[in-house]
């Protein structure tokens, strides 16, 4: 599924054939489900009143150590976006607006 989500992100509408969108998109289905799973596990969990540090014997260890890992992917991902979105006002000849804090 990241593979199509991939190549569905990276191609833009305006030059995908039909055969490609059909073939590579994907729907909210996945989503729903992960979130009800989320929302299934919690509820059995008392509730949460402090940080947690990555314990809890070597299958927590391994999810809370895999958290990172996709932390991590997520970064990379958003710097791709920002670098993309920059690039393409570029291409665009659009004029990227610069923040200014304001006066207290």
């Amino acid at each position: 599924m990241l593979q199509d989500v991939g190549s569905n992100l990276a191609t833009p509408l305006s030059s995908a054939r039909e055969a490609h969108r059909k073939r590579t998109s994907f729907s909210e289905k996945p989503v729903l489900e992960l979130e009800q799973w989320i929302d299934s596990y919690s509820e059995q969990l008392p509730p949460l009143r402090a940080f947690i540090l990555p314990s809890g014997g070597r299958s927590s260890a391994a999810l809370h150590f895999s958290r990172a890992v996709c932390r991590r992917a997520e970064r990379w991902l958003s710097d791709y976006l920002f670098v993309l979105a920059r690039y393409a006002a570029m291409k665009e000849g659009k004029e990227e607006k610069i923040y200014i804090k304001p006066e207290p």
